[in-house]
């Protein structure tokens, strides 16, 4: 019974520091190995430089081993992360940690989110600081390689009324990770089984006041717990002219070689509404480009990946904007 009582409060410990972390169970695994051999390698290597110091062990000893392996402590971490795939989250931690120690108080967090909102149904309530202007917060679902997600923070990053506040991926190794990291935005990894049969992650969004959802080659269904909870304020972007070559399965390199084998003269992307059906909720936006007859997916591809960073977020934009105007005439949000 005893031996029940520590693996349950083991168990707890472990889902509370991965809610923390926000990652995978693979990834809170690897972060813990990550931990205990960069400790083991720390320990091997202080005693080594300890053994050319001359000092005999003693209390001077264990003074001067402590610190320096307070010292090579981040670096043992940080090279056996790059082997375990978890360098990103411990450049990260240790930063976090560093601004602690030197009495910066301000996090990820605090600098990304703006001031509370009254309401997070959809309406854009929030305030810049200073400011009369509201603040949209804006949640990009992302699951590849986030050419997309880059274009729409580069877009946004002087525009004091749009925030760009929260990536959800469902990828760990996505390369759109890394474009957040460097941008300082935080993470959310969200699992398959909370996604569609848990809350849809509708607290997380909540917590980071996310007024609209902009997905960005997100791959996954969006289930109607989310849509109830966002009304009008989930948008897609679609690589061809909806209502053709949509639905499930239908998206990368799909899309385009069904266009071409069907010998379509037009291509191009579909910004819409986001329901309950794949790519078929009201469309907002479609732009055009030619399909020519040595074209191959690839190059039909890169065709429409410009129509996408070129529209995508000024449409965003476009958007945020309506949805400002109508929110200052009193007109509800959903």
């Amino acid at each position: 019974m005893q031996f029940h009582k520590v693996l349950l409060h083991i168990c707890n410990m472990l889902k509370k520091l991965q809610q923390k972390w926000k990652v995978t169970k693979l990834d809170l695994l690897l972060i813990l190995i990550t931990f205990a051999v960069g400790g083991s390698l720390c320990g091997f290597a202080g005693r080594k430089i300890m053994s050319f110091t001359g000092i005999e062990k003693g209390f001077v000893w264990l003074v001067v081993y402590i610190i320096i392996v307070t010292i090579i402590w981040p670096v043992c971490v940080l090279l056996v992360s790059i082997f375990t795939g978890q360098f990103s989250f411990f450049k990260k931690y240790l930063t976090k940690v560093a601004r602690r120690f030197s009495g910066k108080k301000a996090t990820e967090t605090t600098k990304q989110q703006p001031l509370p909102a009254a309401q997070t149904n959809g309406s854009i309530e929030n305030h810049a600081p200073g400011s009369l202007e509201p603040v949209c917060n804006i949640a990009i679902f992302a699951s590849g390689a986030g050419s997309n997600t880059l274009g729409l923070i580069e877009h946004f990053k002087n525009n004091p009324s749009v925030n760009i506040a929260l990536i959800v991926c469902n990828k760990p190794r996505a390369g759109v990770l890394a474009i957040a990291s460097n941008a300082g935005i935080d993470i959310l990894l969200i699992e398959k089984d909370r996604f569609f049969n848990g809350d849809g992650y509708v607290r997380s969004l909540k917590n980071h006041h996310i007024n609209l959802v902009v997905l960005a080659g997100f791959l996954w269904k969006v289930p109607v717990t989310l849509l109830q909870h966002f009304p009008g304020s989930v948008v897609n972007i679609h690589p061809a002219l909806l209502p053709k070559y949509g639905g499930k399965g239908m998206y990368g390199t799909r899309v385009h070689e069904a266009v071409i084998e069907n010998k379509e003269t037009e291509s191009g992307i579909s910004i819409h509404f986001v329901d309950e059906i794949y790519d078929h909720g009201v469309a907002i936006f479609q732009a055009f480009c030619k399909v020519e007859k040595d074209d191959t997916p690839q190059s039909l591809a890169a065709k429409v990946h410009q129509l996408e960073h070129l529209h995508y977020p000024r449409v965003v934009e476009e958007l945020v904007n309506a949805k400002n105007t109508l929110n200052k005439q009193g007109v509800p949000q959903y």
